[in-house]
């Protein structure tokens, strides 16, 4: 599921998945996944436990431990739920993917 987030009123529907897993893709391609922890009015995020995941479509799935990250509001493209029931099944080692590229405005 991803969570929409109004810059008007971000705190309606981030609220609902504090203490959740989100996955968080940033405007320079990155895709952070962890515990939401906290957010402010400009969509600053805490997240705990968090890792990068990094793709590349020759190997499978990098994990780069982050541990407790946060991530400024301006560099906020997508905030996504995650199932943890389904992500623990993915096999991250056989996925193949081309990195994203950055947000071009």
């Amino acid at each position: 599921m991803i969570v929409y987030v109004s810059l008007h009123e971000p705190d309606i529907s981030l609220t609902s998945v504090i203490q959740g897993t989100v996955a968080i893709v940033t405007s320079d391609g990155r895709m952070i996944v962890g515990t939401l922890k906290g957010f402010d009015q400009t969509i600053n995020l805490i997240l705990d436990e968090s890792h990068e995941r990094v793709f590349s479509s020759s190997q499978g799935v990098e994990q780069v431990v982050l541990g407790l990250y946060i991530v400024r509001g301006d560099n906020v493209a997508v905030i996504g739920e995650i199932d943890e029931e389904t992500d623990s099944a993915l096999d991250l080692g056989n996925i193949r993917a081309e990195p994203l590229n950055s947000v071009v405005h």
